[in-house]
C-alpha cells in the first residue's frame, strides 16, 4: 500500500509532464508533442496506479485532490487547444486544397459522374 507521501512526487511528474507538453504545443514542434504527449500518458499512469492503491488504505487528502483537479483541467484545456488548433489547420488545407468540382460530363460507360440529388433545393 503507497502511503500520500509517495503520491507527491508521482503528482509532480504529471504536472511536469503537463507542463512540458504546454510548452511543446506553444513551440509548435510535432515530434517533440509526441514525445511530450507518451511521457505524459506514462506519468498518468503511473500516478493512477499510486492512487489506486494509497485509496485502499488512506483518503487522499485535501491538497492533492485539488493538484489532481488542477492538472485535469489543464488536460481538459490542452486537449481543446489541440482540437481548435486541428480545426483552424483543416479549414487552411480545405482553403489551400479544394476538393475536386464535381464534373458535369459523362463517363465513358456514358453515366452522369454527378453526385445524385436527394431533390432537395440547396441554398
Amino acid at each position: 500500500m503507497a502511503p500520500t507521501h509517495t503520491l507527491q512526487p508521482s503528482i509532480e511528474q504529471v504536472e511536469a509532464r503537463l507542463k512540458a507538453l504546454g510548452d511543446a504545443l506553444c513551440a509548435h514542434g510535432a515530434e517533440t508533442v509526441e514525445a511530450e504527449a507518451a511521457e505524459l500518458q506514462r506519468a498518468l499512469a503511473a500516478a493512477l496506479e499510486q492512487l489506486r492503491r494509497s485509496a485502499r488504505s488512506e483518503p487522499l487528502p485535501l491538497p492533492l485532490r485539488q493538484r489532481l483537479a488542477l492538472a485535469s483541467g489543464q488536460v481538459a484545456a490542452q486537449r481543446e487547444s489541440l482540437a481548435r488548433a486541428t480545426a483552424a489547420l483543416d479549414r487552411a488545407i480545405d482553403v489551400l486544397l479544394p476538393s475536386p468540382a464535381p464534373r458535369v460530363a459523362y463517363s465513358a460507360a456514358g453515366l452522369s459522374e454527378r453526385r445524385p440529388h436527394t431533390g432537395l433545393l440547396r441554398a
